[in-house]
């Protein structure tokens, strides 16, 4: 139970309201459970018809496995998934921290100066909207050591959220809060710290998990191309070398784990949001009501 004291409509005298705390199941309140078991059940019933008509059928495996053997796969061929694994992860965690920190710094610039933002942003724009499959093969090319390709090719697909988001952010902090802080003589670097860059947080991590899963993307398209060229990386050179051996429940193996993982970085990035925000932005606040 937690107390409020109300102060009475007709008077001064505190009337005291219990108001009930929220029941909780296994630690957590009991309306969080609907969120996770409605998608669950669905999940669980999608995968229960997809086994059922792979084995009525009787689909050869080769043309398509049914769940349970994908599952099976995935831990027979463990050791050679997770190296392959580990590679796009070592790739998509270095594109993000670029991505991260060229936005975040250009975005910063873009803001001290509305004519190096509007010279600039066009071309940003135009490096987002270049399909990163046509261009991916001439980095691969003109770059010899093969991470700096994939590199470059994840931080191009995740970059421009993070600029555009925390640009945004900058741009939208309280002009009348910035007439008071010039009223007081602050500096721009004042201004910037106490609060362009306060009012840019939640749009900078509303990028951050874009960006999350667009690097996995990056990552992903880089090493197919890669791998179609006869260099060996990660996950996606997997899929080739699987399709290519026609050993297609490991395929179906390496897609399973490269969604579990983008899943996974999603989550991650989603509750980073949430506790950089939970104490004192709207979106974040929790409400008795």
């Amino acid at each position: 139970m937690s107390v409020i004291d109300v102060t009475s409509l007709h008077g001064t005298d505190a009337e005291i309201i219990e108001v009930p705390r929220e029941r909780r199941v296994l630690g957590l309140a009991v309306s969080f459970w609907p969120k996770v078991l409605a998608p669950l059940a669905i999940g669980l019933v999608m995968l229960a018809l997809w086994e059922a008509v792979v084995r009525v059928n009787h689909i050869p495996v080769y043309i398509l496995p049914g769940p349970i053997l994908i599952v099976e796969t995935l831990f027979k061929d463990w050791d050679t998934l997770s190296v392959s694994l580990w590679v796009t992860l070592q790739i998509t965690f270095m594109a993000l921290t670029v991505a991260v920190a060229l936005g975040v710094s250009i975005s910063v610039l873009f803001s001290q100066s509305k004519w190096i933002e509007l010279s600039f942003f066009p071309y940003a724009v135009i490096l987002q909207v270049t399909p990163i499959v046509a261009i991916a093969p001439l980095i691969i090319i003109y770059v010899s050591d093969v991470r700096v390709a994939l590199l470059i090719c994840a931080w191009i697909v995740a970059f421009f959220p993070i600029l555009s988001n925390t640009t945004l952010g900058l741009n939208s902090a309280d002009h009348n809060l910035i007439n008071l802080f010039q009223l007081y003589g602050a500096s721009r670097g004042q201004v910037l710290r106490h609060l362009r860059l306060p009012a840019a947080m939640p749009y900078f991590l509303g990028g951050l998990r874009i960006s999350g899963g667009l690097s996995l993307i990056g990552a992903i398209v880089a090493e197919f191309v890669a791998g179609t060229g006869g260099r060996a990386s990660g996950l996606a050179y997997r899929i080739l070398e699987s399709g290519y051996q026609l050993q297609i429940p490991r395929m179906f193996a390496a897609l399973l784990l490269i969604s579990l993982t983008g899943i996974v970085i999603f989550l991650v990035l989603s509750l980073i949001s949430h506790l950089c925000l939970r104490k004192w932005h709207e979106s974040a606040i929790r409400r008795e009501n």
